[in-house]
């Protein structure tokens, strides 16, 4: 019998410029892959990541916040997003691109993955988490 173990991924730094947005995703899809129950925070500039229509012909770099929209496949659907880095950064939520996944409970139906979180209810969630890792 496998021991599943919460695993929370804190995203806080924006998706280009260093490797630790790509490294993350790489990491979540192999901790999901193991069937470990994962989860995703998107604090600070982490926010970044996420947000809709991100192009990056300018920067020379490979765009993958397309990937994001595999994670309800790999069953990684609690996305945790901070209302406040949000406000900080001049975004809200309909800034967000939509990540969604089916719910095998209730008929395939296709739901939001992300849930924009005070920091206090983050910090809640967190403490709950087995393990927490930064990038």
């Amino acid at each position: 019998m496998a021991i599943t173990k919460k695993f929370m991924y804190l995203n806080r730094r924006s998706s280009f410029g260093t490797v630790y947005a790509i490294e993350s995703l790489e990491v979540v899809l192999i901790a999901a892959a193991f069937e470990q129950d994962v989860s995703l925070a998107f604090i600070d500039d982490g926010v970044y990541q996420i947000v809709e229509g991100q192009n990056t012909d300018g920067i020379g770099m490979k765009n993958f916040s397309k990937t994001f929209h595999a994670l309800g496949d790999y069953d990684i659907n609690k996305l945790y997003v901070s209302k406040e880095s949000l406000e900080e950064r001049g975004l809200s939520e309909s800034d967000i691109m939509p990540l969604v996944y089916e719910d095998e409970d209730d008929d395939w139906a296709e739901k939001s993955s992300v849930k924009v979180v005070t920091n206090e209810e983050l910090k809640a969630i967190m403490s709950e988490q087995d393990v927490c890792l930064s990038f």
